[in-house]
């Protein structure tokens, strides 16, 4: 079985934002795979995707002040035409990357017990993000 759709997320805040339950509730095809995996591609370049804690925010607003101390804005940028946020929003989306691979067993995600997906929002006013999740495996 092969699946392909591009999600939608809401718009965020500048943050971290777990979106696990926000993604799997717009794959219900997720649901007909007995084994395989889910890659999602965020189509965006100031934004970003990771694997992280799911229970305790202080996990994700720490890592927002991790970033910012170690992407300042009042750096000298080139890329400064869209604003102070735009290009330090480009290099934490280089490092932590805009794409998983997860698998998937009976329907279900094979995440860990404290791992969520996460949404990294470096912009101030990012607005809603598009997602291309694919799905591949041996439907049940």
């Amino acid at each position: 079985m092969w699946f392909q759709k591009t999600l939608t997320l809401s718009a965020k805040s500048r943050g971290f934002h777990l979106v696990t339950d926000e993604i799997v509730g717009q794959l219900p095809e997720l649901a007909r795979l007995q084994t395989g995996l889910l890659h999602l591609l965020l189509q965006h370049t100031s934004a970003s995707l990771t694997l992280n804690e799911n229970c305790d925010l202080s996990v994700r607003r720490d890592m927002e002040r991790h970033f910012l101390r170690a992407v300042s804005e009042d750096a000298q940028y080139e890329h400064d035409a869209e604003g102070p946020d735009d290009m330090p929003a480009h290099i934490k989306s280089s490092t932590l990357g805009v794409s998983l691979t997860l698998p998937v067993r009976q329907g279900r995600l094979l995440l860990g017990t404290w791992q969520g997906i996460w949404l990294g929002e470096h912009r101030n006013h990012g607005g809603s993000r598009r997602i291309v999740a694919t799905l591949q495996g041996e439907a049940l």
